[in-house]
């Protein structure tokens, strides 16, 4: 398995699915993005084709077979380039899960998506006070509020302080990417079969612009909805989350 982290997370997110997933007889590999956690931080090049390279780079190097593909928010849109651009070499599933595939912008034609003028306020955010940014979204992010705490204080703190570690520029860079990509037009390369999951009270990547979209686009596929789950909820729904991935990986 290859686990393909969120915006503007790094590779560590994925610590309460590792162990299961290794538990239950996987090889398990979690690599940082280009601009995040411990990889190199170039100024440019954060666009899909290139993000897509790195995996292919890494799929290669590595020369791994029978892959499975786990694309988290962003990640997912790696997943969907890398059938389109490089034909799925050496997968043989893929999930999705709160995945911003198969396009997150409005448009006349996409009118669930999010609106432009919130993705120039994130930007205007985060080029002003971009911890104070991150604070806010993280929030939003596991759906905590005055009466909801899905996640304690210091962890919600330390899911913080990974996405300060990240370049900025890449962090400004990615949103941009993954705000603007339309992969309406490689979800039809999704050739193998493909779990989709998402939250229904996900207000990050909202479900019916995405999740049910993707759903509709990718012929082998099972769409799993968590009721009331939020973005995050690699975090919040982790129990069910794992026990889902080991289910479809073994089946």
């Amino acid at each position: 398995m290859i686990l393909i982290h969120g915006w503007p997370l790094n590779s560590d997110m994925w610590e309460y699915q590792i162990n299961d997933l290794v538990q239950s007889g996987c090889r398990v590999i979690a690599y940082d993005r280009r601009g995040f956690g411990k990889s190199s931080r170039p100024w440019d090049k954060y666009d899909y084709d290139t993000l897509t390279g790195d995996l292919k780079a890494l799929i290669d190097q590595l020369e791994l077979e029978d892959v499975v593909l786990v694309g988290f928010s962003m990640g997912g849109g790696e997943i969907a380039k890398y059938f389109s651009n490089h034909g799925g070499a050496r997968v043989s599933k893929a999930v999705l899960i709160s995945a911003v595939t198969p396009y997150m912008l409005k448009t006349d034609t996409n009118p669930n998506g999010v609106p432009q003028e919130m993705f120039d306020q994130m930007t205007e955010q985060m080029l002003d006070d971009r911890i104070d940014f991150l604070d806010d979204f993280g929030k939003t992010f596991f759906g905590q509020d005055l009466l909801h705490k899905p996640l304690s204080t210091p962890l919600l703190e330390y899911y913080r302080m990974l996405c300060s570690m990240a370049s900025p520029r890449a962090t400004q860079e990615c949103a941009k990417s993954f705000s603007s990509t339309d992969f309406r037009g490689d979800m039809a390369s999704i050739n193998v079969p493909t779990l989709i999951i998402h939250g229904d009270e996900d207000k990050t990547v909202p479900i019916d612009a995405t999740g049910k979209e993707s759903a509709k686009m990718i012929l082998n596929s099972d769409f799993i909805i968590y009721n009331g789950a939020p973005h995050g909820l690699w975090y919040t729904d982790k129990e069910k989350l794992n026990a889902d991935l080991i289910r479809f990986i073994h089946s």
